[in-house]
């Protein structure tokens, strides 16, 4: 017969215990015991004890919790699809050639501090196991390693599980006749400024300044170092829905290239596309560069140098043994700089890093303090140039991005600057690169056309920063305008069965839309019929290629009228490729071939 025990409290006004015992009744009829401060659970072999500083555990089992995005995880879990869980058991460990160890017998001794920073922030499991098959330590650990191992790592939403439901789960898989020994240690402050995050940031995916100085507020109030705020924020921003669709394709392609060994033209496309689709849905860059450090940092993307790397090599080698840097070396540089972006090459901030640490060495040799002077202007540069792309990829991807007049004041300050090494080298940087893009949408080539135009015009003194804000508000609100009407009509549309193929269809779905979002407040005024035309004429269109162009493209492998249609109907690329998604996830169909399909854009 099976039974359940739970043992539920406080260890202090931090951190409080939620303990299960389930299995053989006649294995835990006593499982704990008070002794003055400390807590004590047992079962022959096995001991965990609860002290006011820490946990005490020997015998079988180990830890388990959940891999927070963004904090050191193994490789080998890594580039591992659906392993999502962390399980250490006692004397487990890796030998120097990467395979498994098991010692014949262990315990450990952790801290509370230790627990929830290298662990995960909210919640740790312990656990052990009585009633194995194995007479010895190190074959009951490898019983319960094969028995729970690969189920564990891969269990989804640990912190949704009830502990007794978690316990049965678990007790299934294990032999029978066995019992387990679940402790949870929850951390009270952690979990309530991970609540008080998630339900900020969920509201609109961004947080308000408002939002983040109640944020600052409440960390402080609680006493969160640093380090765990910031593990917590992007785990939590990790997981909201439409972070983590985009975050893990992209870690499915870096996983694949890790396995092959080095990303070629199809993969390196797929992951541009996503980069840019993370900027346009507000996704923090972190998020995205934390996999970009963890695996493309093991990925060899070509035997040979790149020649934007080899020259920026050089000229860091060359001012060892020369004073200064000229303009030309300078640009030369920036133009290496936005390939490396471009690339998505961290090896390139690596050889920054190298480079510094060897002229900080030079220096305390005797080398002349100039050498630093000039490798600060270089990095000055660079930060600029980050900060410049970085702040018109937003204004160019990203929906209801209105800049401020500071912001505008900035990047007329760093047109300034790198036209001062030669003339026009700001637009041939940023504005010829992004003007380019085929995911610039019709609205954003609008933006930086605005943007490009107001620039020049602030600096020849005939236009101001101010007067340019308005400007692009103006476009912001129209792209505002058509988004809402569109998704009004398609939904009136489908939900309420209207036509709109001739005049006096057009002209009765035009009135009720009006009269909906006049109620509603979604509109002050009527609207103007040519952009209810244009709403219509992008409708016909994707219904067009949803109905009639998809099916045979996808048919018939057919990739020079998927790129005709790309080029020629003035749909956004993003808006066709989500298009595109929800056909193949409606339909049941492959992603892999859809993956296909757009490799061969062109």
């Amino acid at each position: 017969m099976s039974t359940e025990l739970r043992l539920h409290g406080h260890i202090n006004e931090e951190i409080e215990y939620y303990a299960t015992a389930a299995g053989c009744r006649t294995a835990h009829q006593h499982f704990f015991h008070a002794l003055d401060d400390d807590l004590r659970f047992f079962a022959p072999g096995n001991e965990l004890i609860l002290s006011p500083d820490g946990i005490r555990q020997s015998g079988t089992g180990g830890t388990f919790c959940e891999y927070m995005f963004g904090v050191d995880q193994p490789l080998s879990d890594l580039t591992k699809v659906g392993i999502v869980n962390r399980l250490m058991l006692l004397g487990a460990g890796y030998n120097q050639d990467g395979q498994l160890e098991i010692s014949s017998r262990a315990g450990g001794t952790q801290s509370y501090e230790d627990i929830f920073l290298k662990g995960h922030a909210v919640d740790n499991y312990f656990f052990f196991v009585d009633g194995l098959k194995g007479t010895t330590h190190r074959a009951q650990q490898e019983e319960i390693l094969c028995s729970i191992g690969k189920q564990l790592k891969r269990m989804a939403h640990l912190d949704r599980q009830d502990d007794s439901q978690l316990a049965e789960s678990l007790l299934k898989l294990l032999p029978s006749q066995s019992t387990i020994f679940l402790v949870r240690l929850s951390n009270i402050k952690n979990r309530h400024f991970q609540q008080e995050f998630q339900s900020l940031y969920y509201k609109n995916r961004t947080l308000s300044e408002q939002a983040l100085t109640t944020v600052d507020e409440l960390a402080s109030s609680l006493n969160l170092a640093p380090y765990q705020q910031e593990r917590i924020r992007i785990d939590v921003m990790y997981r909201h829905r439409d972070n983590y669709r985009i975050i893990d394709d992209y870690k499915k392609i870096l996983i694949e290239c890790f396995h092959q060994g080095d990303i070629n033209k199809q993969q390196h496309a797929r992951l541009t596309r996503l980069k840019t689709l993370a900027l346009r849905n507000e996704i923090p860059e972190a998020l995205l560069t934390t996999l970009d450090e963890k695996l493309q940092s093991t990925i060899s993307k070509i035997a040979r140098e790149p020649e934007y790397t080899a020259i920026t090599r050089d000229i860091l080698q060359d001012l060892i043994l020369r004073k200064g840097i000229d303009n030309r070396d300078m640009i030369q540089l920036l133009f290496a700089k936005q390939h490396a972006r471009r690339n998505h090459d961290h090896s390139f901030e690596q050889l920054l890093l190298e480079s510094g640490q060897l002229f900080d060495e030079q220096i305390r040799e005797g080398a002349p303090l100039s050498l630093l002077e000039d490798f600060s202007y270089i990095i000055t540069f660079f930060d600029r140039y980050d900060s410049t792309s970085t702040n018109i990829s937003k204004i160019a991807f990203m929906e209801h991005f209105n800049p401020s007049e500071t912001l505008l004041r900035s990047l007329l300050e760093s047109r300034q600057e790198f036209n001062h090494l030669v003339k026009g080298l700001f637009n041939k940087l940023f504005f010829d690169e992004i003007m380019n893009s085929r995911y610039l949408g019709s609205y954003g080539r609008k933006k930086v056309i605005c943007l490009k135009k107001g620039l020049d015009e602030i600096a020849a003194g005939i236009s101001t920063p101010s007067r340019l804000e308005a400007e692009l508000r103006v476009i912001d609100s129209e792209e505002k305008l058509y988004l809402t009407v569109l998704k009004a009509t398609k939904d009136r549309i489908r939900t309420r069965y209207s036509r709109y193929n001739t005049i006096a269809e057009q002209e009765e779905l035009l009135e009720e839309l009006n009269s909906e979002l006049l109620i509603r407040g979604k509109v002050s005024k009527r609207l103007d019929p040519e952009l209810f035309q244009s709403v219509i004429h992008d409708i016909k269109k994707e219904a067009l290629y949803l109905r009639s162009l998809l099916p045979e493209i996808i048919a018939n492998n057919n990739y020079d009228l998927r790129n005709d249609f790309l080029a020629n109907s003035g749909l956004d690329h993003f808006y066709i490729e989500e298009l595109e998604r929800d056909y193949f996830a409606i339909n049941q169909l492959d992603l892999h071939h859809l993956q296909q399909l757009r490799s061969k854009t062109i």
